[in-house]
């Protein structure tokens, strides 16, 4: 017989415990002990307690926390992040909190299951800057029957708020392509606190002022054999053209997802309608609406030739 959920979990915390203990960087901790706590809080576990204050403990919160200093390869000819960083960042962090608390890759492989994002909605008051220590935040923050939400903040090295978004996703049954329920999951808590109080709607539909072909890389396939999520934001922000791209600096990404692009296909179309400050994108394959994209724009400082 498997091991129950419980008893996962149990080895799950045993082995977080044992990493931290062994782990020198203290970057790195902050999530390693946000990872614990919001595993383990509900059972008060003091031994697992006691176990962490030895290691480089710095603050016990309920949100998971990572912290990293952007790179030259991160960002733009700004230097400013850009957005497929942005992006992968926020979705690396929701796998990363998910596999601490019980229900990320290692147990949706185990039951044939798969976590699904259906939306994004990002705001982008100051985009993070190639050199700057930032700090990410996520929370599972509501659900209901069907969708989880999961928040997320990135704040600078003095603490001021630079991103803030939320997000909705779904598990499905990956032999029945449908959804399933989430009660069928590990419990996790939730932290009611809202980063980005937005709620999730459809996007309307618009004239289609110009079209666009994006070819479909081997290096946008990930693991799950389809176009990686990140990438719908690079074909949505390419696809306004260089001179307005280059005079004009991303203030929020909403991206609503329907089909997704599988590993075989050669190519993408994006149509497209510039609303001054917005931007829409439809992004199609032979004619099936795949993500639907809403970007918001501002004009650069500087510009460069």
């Amino acid at each position: 017989m498997g091991k129950t959920f419980e008893q996962k979990r149990h080895d799950n915390l045993q082995k977080m415990a044992a990493d931290l203990l062994r782990e020198q960087n203290p970057f790195t901790n902050v999530g390693v002990i946000e990872k614990f706590f919001a595993l383990d809080r509900r059972r008060g576990d003091s031994i697992h307690r006691k176990r962490l204050n030895q290691g480089r403990y710095i603050n016990m919160m309920e949100k998971y926390v990572a912290k990293k200093t952007l790179m030259t390869y991160q960002t733009d000819r700004y230097g400013n992040m850009r957005p497929l960083m942005l992006m992968n960042e926020l979705q690396a962090l929701a796998d990363n909190h998910a596999e601490s608390i019980g229900c990320g890759r290692t147990f949706c492989i185990e039951n044939g299951i798969a976590w699904v994002v259906t939306h994004y909605l990002v705001d982008i008051i100051e985009l993070p800057r190639e050199g700057e220590e930032i700090t990410f935040y996520t929370w599972p923050s509501a659900h209901d029957i069907l969708k989880a939400t999961r928040d997320f903040e990135i704040r600078g090295s003095d603490g001021r708020l630079m991103v803030r978004a939320t997000s909705q996703w779904i598990v499905i049954d990956l032999e029945k392509r449908r959804p399933m329920k989430l009660d069928g999951l590990p419990h996790w808590d939730l932290i009611t606190d809202r980063a980005y109080d937005r709620t999730f709607e459809k996007f309307p539909d618009f004239e289609i002022e110009k079209s666009h072909t994006m070819k479909c890389r081997y290096d946008d396939v990930d693991v799950n054999q389809h176009i990686n999520n990140a990438v719908y934001a690079v074909w949505a922000t390419e696809s306004v053209g260089f001179n307005f791209r280059n005079s004009h600096k991303l203030r929020g990404i909403e991206l609503n997802f329907k089909k997704e692009v599988s590993a075989n296909t050669p190519e993408v179309k994006v149509d497209v309608l510039m609303d001054g400050m917005m931007s829409r994108h439809k992004i199609t394959t032979d004619g099936v609406e795949n993500c639907n994209v809403i970007c918001r724009w501002e004009e650069n400082d500087i510009k460069l030739p």
